[in-house]
């Protein structure tokens, strides 16, 4: 018997790191996805195939951080494993690069496909905290920002408190993006850690920057329910000159950020944990995506081309 399960990729649109300390952060599904395969094996313990393509090293370099984060799930679902173990594949079409939610896609689905596999009916609340705890590992302390969105798929308003807020952003069309990749794997507990430590130097500095990064969050929401693309565009602009400001930006983001610009994208910043990974350039209509994604080819750099505001029937 083999159980499955799946979990979507994602792309923070605002607010990535401020999100840690409370201030409203909007994350949207990816229309890319991973799958979880489990099977009953004959000896204790798990094992691992993993067939997702990735950037080179990014799996490598992962590796104790998965580990960790099997283990955890195992724990929180209470699944012993001394008798018979279990051999687990993961698969999918989404690229694990750092900012896509990797990490939260293959959690939520090791997550489901465990639950499908032994028979324990859970609900998506469920298995997002179950996926929250696999997402420790490679976090540290992370929001549930990721994890939220590739349990629930679409557009969520996250606010990160003792019971998170999570609003769904209804979008009458889901909109294009394009995603490009720095090829540089990212250690996002440790760009975590520098803010904190950052913030905890400049707590004047860091007030004004927060608090404007919160505005944005209100005035993004009210432009998405618009459909108002060219503002969204500017605040995601403004929003990637505060992230620039907190020095989680690096020179390969920023180059990648003005090259999407420059070819038209009406709006491009960094998304996830920063120092690494991707962008993210809005990209309304087929055509526009397409000539920024091919900007960024251009230049040797990879491209994932999606949309944002999709609900979960994307596979």
């Amino acid at each position: 018997m083999t159980g499955e399960g799946i979990g979507f990729g994602k792309a923070i649109v605002f607010n990535e790191h401020f999100v840690v300390y409370g201030v409203p952060a909007i994350v949207s599904a990816i229309g890319k996805y991973t799958i979880a395969k489990v099977k009953t094996i004959d000896e204790p313990g798990w094992r691992l195939n993993d067939n997702r393509k990735a950037t080179p090293n990014y799996k490598e370099e992962k590796i104790e951080q998965q580990k960790d984060s099997i283990n955890r799930i195992l724990k929180k679902m209470d699944i012993d494993l001394s008798k018979n173990g279990i051999e687990i594949t993961l698969d999918g079409t989404l690229y694990c690069a750092s900012g896509i939610g990797a990490s939260a896609a293959s959690c939520v689905a090791i997550a489901r496909a465990l639950s499908n596999h032994y028979n324990m009916d859970l609900s998506d609340e469920e298995i997002n905290s179950i996926a929250y705890e696999g997402e420790k590992a490679y976090h540290g302390n992370p929001s549930g920002i990721d994890n939220t969105a590739s349990t629930f798929g679409g557009l969520i308003w996250f606010e990160k408190s003792e019971n998170n807020i999570m609003d769904r952003i209804s979008l009458q069309n889901p909109v294009e993006i394009v995603m490009g990749n720095t090829g540089k794997v990212a250690d996002t507990a440790a760009a975590v850690a520098g803010v904190r430590e950052r913030r905890e130097r400049n707590p004047e500095k860091y007030k004004e920057i927060f608090a404007r990064a919160e505005n944005i969050a209100y005035l993004a929401k009210d432009a998405f329910q618009n459909e108002d693309y060219q503002e969204l565009g500017k605040l995601m602009n403004e929003n990637h000159k505060l992230l620039q400001q907190i020095e989680v930006s690096s020179k390969e983001l920023d180059f990648l950020v003005k090259l999407a610009r420059d070819a038209g994208a009406l709006g491009a910043k960094l998304t996830g944990g920063g120092l690494g990974g991707n962008i993210i350039a809005l990209t309304p209509g087929k055509d526009l995506q397409e000539r920024v994604a091919n900007a960024i080819e251009k230049e040797g750099f990879q491209t994932l081309k999606t949309v944002i505001g999709a609900t979960r029937g994307m596979r």
